[in-house]
Order: structure tokens, then C-alpha cells, then sequence
């Protein structure tokens, strides 16, 4: 999972060559980096480091700065939570002063503490609480205009819910489980748990994991052997001390 952190296999050679080399501090490079954001954006891929490397650049050069790229940047980085990801992304928005030259008032200051807010859901695994606040009249706007566009948004969160599950249970409730996917559709939810090849029980209420390194909890025991001339040297040793 690092080695597809560090190097998505989705990004390009050119991207790679931006986002490794010198050039990702170039600024005249920042709108290929925008242009692959925005490939993300529709075909549900994600490149943590090539989305740092335009924050990084907004940081280095201000005139550049565009808030709809940082917020679909945060947007993307909320579904690989519990990936440090977001907090990586907000450590490189310096506060800035208002910016002349945008067209429209700035968007990001009102939608920061929105983002933030999901964010803190999403990590404390309190999943039902993030949809409802994501389905929230107050949340219309970052709806309409963001995250309707980011193809698989909704899809991505309920990816973290999954990790989180398989990583804690092996077994679940099937409402509880609905709830957590924001899936009121037993079609639907039955279609989720034979994808992940997850099993019901007879009356179909109970969901069955499979043990993983996660969810299972076993002594270790660990024996170390010490052979007499490794001893003596030790003893030897400390007695010098």
C-alpha cells in the first residue's frame, strides 16, 4: 500500500518526472499538475503527492493560488482516510490575505471548517454522523458544487468505512452496517458484502468477516535463545562496567 502511495501506478511518466525531480517547484509547471487533479477528479483515480506538490507551489508562489483546486484537493484526500493525507494537505495552506485577483469572493474559508469537520468524522470512525451531516441543507453548496463533480465521491467514503470494519469486526449487523455504507437498500447492501466476499448468516441479519491481521487479536510468543559463549561475553561485559 506505501509502494502505490508513494507511486500510484495510474501516474504518468511525466507526472512522475514533475512530481520527483526539481521541476515540481517550478511554477510553470502547475497547470499540468491542475490538469492531472482534475483527470482524478473524473476518473476516480488519486496522487497524494502530485496534489501536494501544486499546494506546495500555491505556498512558494501566492499569485498562483486557485481555491477550487485546494478545496477538490481536500475533497480527494478525504477518502483515503485514515491515511494522514488531509492533515499532509491542510499543513501547506499558509493564511493568506484576500486575493485580488479572483473573480469571486474566495470559497475556502467558508468551506475549510466544513472539510475539517467531515474529516474529524471520518477518522473517529463515526460514520453515521458524517452522512448525515454530508446530506445537510447546510452542506448544499459543497454538494452542487464539488463533490457532484468528483466522479465515485461517495463510493471513496464508504471504501474507508469498509477498511474500517474489516479492520475491527468479524461480525456486524446488517442495519449497523447500512448505516455506516448510508445504504437503506438490502439489494444494494447484500451486493457490498458479496463483492468483498463477506457472508450472511441464515436469517441474514448478521454479516460475517473474514479474520485478517487486523481483526484478530492472538498471543505472540517470543523466545529467544542465547547460546553459553554469547552469555559469557555479556557477563564479561558487564562485570567490566
Amino acid at each position: 500500500m506505501a509502494a502505490s502511495w508513494i507511486t500510484p501506478p495510474t501516474r504518468t511518466e511525466l507526472i512522475e518526472n514533475l512530481v520527483s525531480g526539481v521541476d515540481r517547484y517550478n511554477p510553470s509547471n502547475v497547470g499540468i499538475l491542475e490538469d492531472y487533479l482534475y483527470h482524478q477528479i473524473r476518473s476516480q483515480e488519486y496522487d497524494c503527492l502530485a496534489n501536494l506538490a501544486i499546494l506546495k507551489l500555491y505556498q512558494f508562489n501566492p499569485d498562483l493560488y486557485n481555491p477550487d483546486v485546494v478545496i477538490n484537493i481536500l475533497i480527494k484526500a478525504l477518502g483515503a482516510s485514515p491515511l494522514p493525507d488531509f492533515n499532509l494537505c491542510i499543513s501547506l495552506l499558509d493564511e493568506r490575505p484576500p486575493n485580488a485577483s479572483l473573480d469571486e469572493p474566495d470559497p475556502l474559508p467558508v468551506l475549510l471548517p466544513v472539510l475539517h469537520g467531515l474529516h474529524h468524522l471520518l477518522y473517529r470512525c463515526r460514520f453515521p454522523a458524517f452522512w448525515r451531516a454530508y446530506r445537510s441543507d447546510q452542506l448544499e453548496s459543497l454538494r452542487d458544487n464539488y463533490t457532484v463533480e468528483c466522479a465515485g465521491f461517495e463510493d471513496s467514503i464508504r471504501e474507508v468505512v469498509i477498511r474500517a470494519v474489516k479492520s475491527t469486526f468479524t461480525r456486524i449487523g446488517t442495519d449497523r452496517l447500512g448505516l455506516y455504507l448510508d445504504s437503506d437498500s438490502p439489494e444494494e447492501l447484500k451486493s457490498y458484502i458479496d463483492k468483498l466476499g463477506w457472508t450472511l448468516n441464515s436469517e441474514g441479519t448478521v454479516v460475517n468477516i473474514p479474520a485478517n491481521l487486523d481483526n484478530q487479536i492472538e498471543a505472540v510468543v517470543v523466545q529467544e535463545s542465547i547460546k553459553l559463549p554469547q552469555l559469557t561475553k555479556v557477563i564479561a561485559q558487564a562485570a567490566r562496567s
